[in-house]
């Protein structure tokens, strides 16, 4: 029984990938509507599409990013809007720099904790409907992360459109600004290639083999140039191996070496509208 692939559905993976509609429709075809399964079809075609994140929240709302006054722990919560007219508007930019407030004063460690936390005699949840009630449109939270480690530094970017958080061995904050910064504009999947999981790295092979065999190489090339496809898809999507913005004659990697010999990241959480 063949899946119906609506027009929305169409829009969605267009949206996502920025392919064409027709071949957005056909990709859906192929993979039986699996959303996924189409970004993979559109990739092996030889589409530009990047490699699946999961950074990105509604396309409207406000990100914050926060650490305690001591730089042990962080979080980064977006909590989403349907208009720029509300996500732009001082005052609820002020009202979810109340939530991040709460968060940190509460030692917050979960989302559904957050959304329990008491603020003055009503908790974070009742402050979040009474402001939807207000206001007419829909909005919630739709992320939260935390960080803790011996050091953590947070970056916001364009008006509240993205947050960064960065764990570091030790206090470093020019370098923490520095990495931040570096990870809202280059936007890498993990720390490094062993923080990759398994499955994406056997995905992205694949994928490159895919495409390999599809130019008309043997299959015993495929393998080698896909290696090698794979050294690149690391640089360009692994902090420490990506180039630093600041001076792209070295790496992350080599940046933090510079700066101290035992100064390392050890994770790192990106959180951004559209």
């Amino acid at each position: 029984m063949s899946t119906t692939i609506t027009a929305a559905d169409i829009n969605k993976l267009r949206q996502s990938t920025g392919a064409g509609m027709l071949d957005c429709r056909k990709a859906l075809t192929e993979s039986n509507g699996d959303f996924e399964a189409a970004i993979d079809w559109l990739r092996k075609q030889g589409q530009k599409v990047a490699a699946k994140r999961s950074d990105r929240e509604a396309k409207e709302g406000v990100v914050i990013a926060q650490t305690t006054a001591d730089n042990k722990s962080g979080i980064v919560l977006c909590v989403s809007a349907e208009t720029d007219f509300v996500s732009r508007n001082p005052e609820f930019v002020a009202f979810v720099q109340t939530i991040a407030d709460a968060a940190i004063a509460n030692n917050v460690k979960t989302a559904e904790e957050l959304k329990a936390t008491p603020v003055g005699s009503e908790t974070v949840a009742d402050m979040i409907n009474d402001k939807l009630a207000a206001i007419g449109e829909k909005i919630e939270l739709t992320r939260f992360e935390r960080v803790d480690a011996p050091y953590v530094a947070s970056y916001i970017h364009g008006a509240n459109r993205m947050g960064v958080l960065v764990s570091m061995t030790k206090e470093a904050s020019d370098a923490g600004k520095d990495v931040a910064m570096q990870i809202a504009a280059m936007n890498p999947l993990a720390v490094d290639e062993t923080s990759i999981s398994q499955e994406t790295k056997d995905r992205e092979k694949a994928i490159a083999i895919d495409m390999i065999k599809a130019e008309g190489k043997p299959a015993e090339m495929a393998e080698k140039i896909a290696d090698g496809k794979m050294n690149k898809f690391f640089k360009d999507n692994t902090l420490m191996a990506q180039p630093f913005v600041k001076d792209n004659s070295k790496s992350v990697a080599d940046y933090l070496k510079s700066v101290d010999a035992d100064l390392k990241v050890t994770d790192f959480k990106r959180v951004a509208l559209g």
